[in-house]
């Protein structure tokens, strides 16, 4: 009886430490460094010998360096919402650039997590986490947040970003550079115009110096005597700045360093050793928990990542997920797969050009000189596929292609890998209810009301028909218009939107009764892919004054959405010109800078057409 009660009080401590952090003397010091905007090809370690990082490339000597660390997003907000809940934004319906959309109650900021358990959280600064903030997960954030203001003895997380290698570093040239411009290994896809050569070179002397801050907390850890308790990860929040980079689903965007140092006393908490380099797959959505896996803290059993290091690490993942939604005024939808060989991307929006103007992304003298080249006629195949439509998918042998500009799609030898990187897309799909495939003029409507994640788990969502209807939407294959007709009348309206986007990209001439009919749909959304169905139809003017119409809807979303579509309209755009010069003469003084897209869009189409 001794002996079966003393099995029971061990396994009841065991299941208390498991939902508790461990004993403080085991507990380690947590210290993240994240660099904005640069992928692995800045980085020395990484294999680049023009890079000029010296500290992180020692620190990587000493640490573990992950080949194939992804972020979800190329780009920070939607990115820092996957580090900072576990979660896949696709499945919170927090994909779009600084959307705010809610999360649901139970969905904890995970340094909370940390901060119960008796941890000293702090963040120096950004947060960017594209949902509505919970200041609670942290002691402090703000400018001078640190580690060094917990109290004697106690565990601290401490996040420290590092701004300097943002892309705004690039928008003013700098008039002297520490990289010679003419040494400057630039990408294929990009032209060697004298702003490229330039923004590149600065581009690498701003890492440069991100390289020193990371060198100079490195040295006030040591300083402080916390080295050898503390596990430190270097990593970057997205890819780089330059265009078709940042914001893009190619390598160049999602591919980015992580660098992880683990003193002597918890090396026994990761496979690989110190010093060495490993392929293993990791993307955010495991940051979160292999945090609470590392301290001692059960994961929550909502969260989608998986631990790759401490007590509760997980099997090795076999594919990296990303996403791209809106970005910023740029309206667009991709999802991707990444083994470690190949990189899949499927395009649900391939009539829309890569390259749709930015406000944020055009400030960068580069950007500008590589869209004038291709007007001017002076680009290569290469160079030119930026400022084209795209294809349905892409498939890219990232370890013979790392600029990802040899699409593999039509090539037979590669038909086994094409079918077994769609289905693995397909079936996340579906698995994580990814609910970005609602047009956001829809979306923003629900999220008012309940956060998307509940929605879709509610059995509000109708996942599988949905993605169904957008795969034949923008497959570019005319079997599917028959099937594509037929769903404009369907009762849901987020299919009868993907049946209409399918038509703009198939133009069936058998569709324009029906679409016709639908620029009177209950949904603005509908009616604005309705129209744009329309004018390639050749029914252009019942599509721009349906367009109109939707200039003056109160949603702002819908406005944007109309201004996506009237942007590729050229000249004809001019019709619709009084009802865009409204929107930016109204403009209100309380509009955010960050999130009046509609305005910045109504601005870029007025200054289009006044060219």
């Amino acid at each position: 009886m001794m002996k079966i009660r003393k099995r029971v009080m061990g396994l009841l401590l065991l299941g208390f430490f498991q939902g508790k952090a461990q004993a403080p003397a085991d507990r380690p010091n947590i210290l993240w460094i994240v660099s904005e905007d640069n992928n692995t090809s800045l980085i020395g370690c990484y294999g680049n010998p023009y890079a000029t990082t010296p500290n992180i490339d020692r620190f990587a000597k000493e640490s573990i360096l992950y080949k194939n660390a992804f972020s979800t997003a190329p780009v920070c907000a939607p990115s820092r919402n996957t580090l900072i809940t576990g979660l896949y934004p696709p499945s919170l319906g927090t994909e779009h650039m600084r959307s705010m959309y809610p999360v649901p109650s139970f969905v904890k900021f995970f340094p909370k997590y940390l901060r119960e358990a008796g941890y000293y959280t702090t963040n120096n600064s950004k947060k960017d986490y594209n949902t509505t903030d919970q200041v609670d997960a942290w002691d402090e954030s703000s400018d001078s947040a640190t580690y060094k203001k917990r109290k004697p003895g106690q565990p601290f997380f401490a996040v420290f970003n590092l701004f300097v290698s943002h892309e705004s570093g690039l928008h003013k040239p700098l008039p002297t550079l520490h990289h010679d411009p003419e040494k400057a290994p630039i990408p294929p896809y990009h032209p060697r115009t004298t702003e490229f050569k330039h923004d590149w070179a600065q581009y690498y002397d701003k890492v440069e110096t991100m390289d020193q801050q990371f060198g100079k907390l490195l040295k006030e850890l040591t300083d402080a005597g916390l080295a050898e308790n503390t596990i430190v990860f270097y990593y970057a929040d997205n890819g780089g700045i330059l265009g078709r980079s940042k914001r893009f689903m190619y390598e160049s965007g999602l591919h980015v360093p992580l660098v992880i140092h683990l003193p002597k006393k918890y090396a026994h908490l990761a496979k690989a050793k110190a010093g060495s380099q490993t392929d293993q797959l990791v993307t955010f959505l495991d940051f979160a928990p292999t945090i609470l896996s590392l301290v001692g803290i059960k994961i929550p059993d909502y969260m989608q990542g998986l631990a790759f290091l401490g007590s509760q690490q997980k099997s090795e993942r076999q594919y990296a997920y990303g996403f791209r939604g809106r970005m910023d005024e740029a309206i667009d939808l991709s999802r991707s797969v990444r083994d470690k060989k190949y990189r899949y991307i499927r395009n649900y929006l391939p009539h829309k050009i890569y390259g749709q103007h930015l406000d944020y992304l055009w400030k960068s003298p580069s950007i500008r000189s590589w869209e004038a080249e291709y007007k001017a006629g002076r680009l290569n195949e290469v160079q030119s596929r930026f400022w084209q439509p795209k294809p349905a998918e892409e498939l890219f042998d990232v370890a013979a292609d790392p600029d990802n500009i040899h699409n593999l799609v039509t090539d037979p030898r590669y038909t086994k890998e094409l079918a077994r990187l769609r289905k693995a897309n397909d079936d996340w799909l579906r698995k994580s209810n990814d609910v970005g495939f609602i047009p956001e003029a829809i979306l923003s409507k629900i999220a008012s009301q309940t956060p998307l994640y509940d929605y879709a788990h509610q059995g509000k969502y109708n996942t599988n028909r949905i993605i169904e209807t957008a795969s034949l939407a923008s497959s570019r294959n005319p079997v599917d218009a028959a099937e594509l007709i037929k769903r404009l009348t369907d009762t849901d309206p987020v299919v009868r939107y993907w049946a209409a986007t399918g038509c703009t990209v198939l133009k069936p001439g058998a569709a324009k009764t029906s679409l016709q009919k639908l620029l009177q749909d209950p949904e603005a959304a509908v009616q604005v892919a309705a129209a744009e169905a329309l004018y390639g139809l050749n029914e252009k003017h019942e599509a721009i004054e349906s367009l109109k119409k939707a200039l003056t809807n109160e949603n702002r979303l819908v406005r944007l959405q109309a201004l996506s579509v009237l942007q590729t309209f050229g000249k004809d755009g001019n019709l619709a010109l009084p009802q865009v010069k409204e929107i930016v003469a109204h403009a209100s003084a309380g509009y955010s800078v960050d999130t009046a897209y509609d305005v910045r869009a109504a601005q870029n189409l007025v200054d289009q057409l006044n060219q």
